[in-house]
Order: C-alpha cells, then sequence, then structure tokens
C-alpha cells in the first residue's frame, strides 16, 4: 500500500494506484486522478460513465464489466475507449474512486 495526495488529500492506495477507501472519494479527487493519468477535462460523457460505475459498485460491491458499461451506462464500448484509454472499465473505476473491475489485467 502507498499514498499519494490528490486535490489535497492524502489518499492511502493499493499497488495499483486504485484507492483504498472509495468513502473518501470528491469529484475533486476524480478530477485530480483523471488528470495525473492524462485525461486533463473531464466532460459530461465522462462524468455518466463515472456515476454510473460508481453507483453501481456502492449498490452492489462489484464495478461493471467493460460489456456491462457500454451496455448499461449509455454510452457505447467505441465511445468508451475514446473517453478512457488504454482500458475504460479499469481507468474509469481508478478515477471513480472504487477498486478495479474483477477480469481487468
Amino acid at each position: 500500500m502507498s499514498t499519494n495526495s490528490y486535490a489535497g488529500v492524502d489518499l492511502a492506495l493499493d499497488g495499483e494506484g486504485f484507492l483504498q477507501d472509495p468513502a473518501q472519494w470528491t469529484p475533486q479527487i476524480g478530477e485530480a486522478i483523471a488528470a495525473a493519468n492524462g485525461i486533463p477535462v473531464l466532460t459530461d460523457r465522462h462524468w455518466i460513465v463515472l456515476h454510473f460505475m460508481r453507483n453501481t459498485f456502492l449498490s452492489t460491491g462489484d464495478a461493471p464489466s467493460i460489456r456491462g458499461l457500454g451496455k448499461e451506462s449509455g454510452v457505447p464500448v467505441k465511445e468508451l475507449y475514446q473517453l478512457f484509454p488504454k482500458g475504460p472499465a479499469k481507468l474509469a473505476a481508478k478515477i471513480c474512486g472504487i477498486p478495479k473491475p474483477h477480469g481487468c489485467i
């Protein structure tokens, strides 16, 4: 476990940089994590995905897979890859402060 500061808040992270405590997440922390991962501005389309992932995790205890994300969020898989390059489910989960989805490498 390591720590990093995002938006002026010291946060505990796992070995891959995911928040250890999803309750610490705020939209400002999400914006800072996104910027640190190559997404300088989060658009409305980003936020649709991030809120969907976070709400799904908080209600079920699991993050949606890329397939579920594309089917249920209203954002097609092709667009997910444009919004969150190099693994949309994994990167979106990191930005919205939830654990890495099962099945992500």
